[in-house]
């Protein structure tokens, strides 16, 4: 851990809401009344951002998967007869961008921001809580998305990941290595990890920190290979015998495969050490590009939020892209942020279909979201619904409440699950305490 701690935005939200409070909700846009569409034949204004054409990580198919599912509402009726429409930005991996893009929802009085990714949470959640804008599903790689009371996530993020990952390895690994970018966002991973192998009675891993824009990843396998116990100055069968329940996790994104490339070229000499990831690093597509059934990524464990890909809970998502969408290659069906993007729509649209045509704005969003407006994903996730009582008790987290995960793994090609259902991880992630 780097101890690169972000400072707490706690004060700055209690000076919006009693600024709010004592000025009038009718004068203040962070109130939320001014940011409501003009009248009832006017578009419903919805912002998804991510970044795209950028050197780390890449999720163009979020704003693509936006811009499916608002043709098929708006072919099938639209929202009570008003049209959705969706307002795309490129983070490019920036700050200063996703503060712009935060700026530019307030600007088109989005009604909410919806299924995005950016690991810059301090520079984007604040301009949000000042023009009162709900962010609904966001991917899940920052600790404001789950601090803010202007969050709505509908996964428990990369700490649900982490942990749940931790665990489904404490069975099989006796020592466990992380590579992880060398980031804000990333610095608190290693602990969550640590967490999950803790719950099944394992040592803390090797914290591996990595470049999250490299081309190769060669001197990060190697330190992960040592961290497990990999000693060159071991015979074959000594050394064989030592990493037989070694593993070595990555959640480095989009450069996963990058890194699993790297890892494999240098453990042809250590081939029983077994490999893992958190799904956005490991999905169906990398599988097929490397090989398929003959992939290196055989046997690879994945966590994941949602079920597998090939569950018939994700076929209504699959028509849509087939219809809407069916000559962008951009989205992926199997890759989590187009998931994330199509549950976080599904709850937008849920919650737009119980107001009034002309009574919709990023303030009655919120209140109906706050005042527990349950939503359905057809099991995709469990109930979902942020009123008081529903989010769990996580230090630093809390915000989640959907704490469930998915054990997956590759086999004979394909990225199925391991066991039935989900796997609950709401405990041990309350067992969770930042490092200092």
């Amino acid at each position: 851990m780097t101890g690169r701690r972000r400072p707490s935005s706690r004060p700055f939200r209690a000076a919006v809401a009693a600024l709010c409070t004592a000025v009038g909700a009718s004068l203040l846009s962070g109130c939320g009344a001014v940011l409501s569409n003009k009248s009832d034949s006017d578009p419903i204004i919805v912002m998804t951002w991510a970044p795209e054409g950028t050197k780390a990580t890449n999720m163009p198919g979020m704003p693509a998967m936006a811009k499916a599912f608002a043709r098929w509402v708006n072919d099938s009726g639209g929202i009570h007869g008003r049209k959705l429409e969706i307002v795309t930005c490129n983070e490019r991996n920036d700050a200063v961008q996703a503060a712009a893009c935060a700026q530019r929802a307030k600007e088109d009085k989005a009604v909410a921001v919806v299924g995005s990714y950016s690991q810059y949470g301090r520079a984007f959640i604040s301009p949000l809580e000042v023009a009162g804008i709900p962010y609904i599903g966001g991917y899940g790689l920052t600790q404001e998305e789950f601090d803010s009371p202007y969050s709505y996530p509908v996964n428990g993020g990369q700490a649900a990941l982490l942990v749940g990952n931790g665990r489904q390895l404490a069975p099989r690994c006796e020592r466990t290595a992380l590579v992880r970018p060398d980031t804000i966002a990333g610095d608190d991973l290693p602990q969550l990890l640590n967490t999950g192998l803790r719950a099944g009675d394992r040592a803390d891993a090797r914290d591996v920190r990595a470049p999250e824009d490299a081309g190769d990843y060669s001197e990060q396998a190697t330190t992960a290979l040592e961290g497990v116990g990999a000693d060159s100055s071991l015979g074959t069968a000594d050394q064989g015998a030592a990493l037989e329940n070694s593993c070595v996790t990555a959640a480095l994104g989009n450069r996963t495969g990058t890194f699993f490339d790297s890892f494999r070229r240098v453990q042809e000499n250590h081939p029983k050490v077994r490999i893992a990831s958190i799904l956005g690093g490991v999905r169906q597509s990398l599988i097929d590009s490397t090989g398929g059934a003959s992939s290196p990524l055989e046997g690879t464990y994945a966590t994941g939020w949602y079920p597998a890909g090939d569950d018939p809970r994700w076929n209504s998502m699959k028509k849509v892209i087939s219809k809407y969408a069916f000559d962008d290659n951009r989205i992926d069906p199997d890759d989590p942020g187009t998931q994330t993007t199509w549950i976080g729509y599904t709850v937008l649209r849920s919650v737009l279909m119980s107001l009034h045509a002309d009574d919709i704005s990023a303030r009655t969003v919120r209140d109906a979201l706050d005042n527990g407006h349950a939503v359905d994903t057809g099991g995709l996730t469990p109930t979902l619904r942020w009123g008081y009582g529903d989010t769990l008790h996580v230090p630093n987290y809390s915000r989640i409440v959907n704490a469930d995960v998915t054990y997956q793994m590759v086999r004979d090609g394909q990225l199925v699950a391991v066991r039935k259902g989900f796997v609950n991880v709401s405990k041990i992630l309350e067992r969770y305490h930042p490092a200092d």
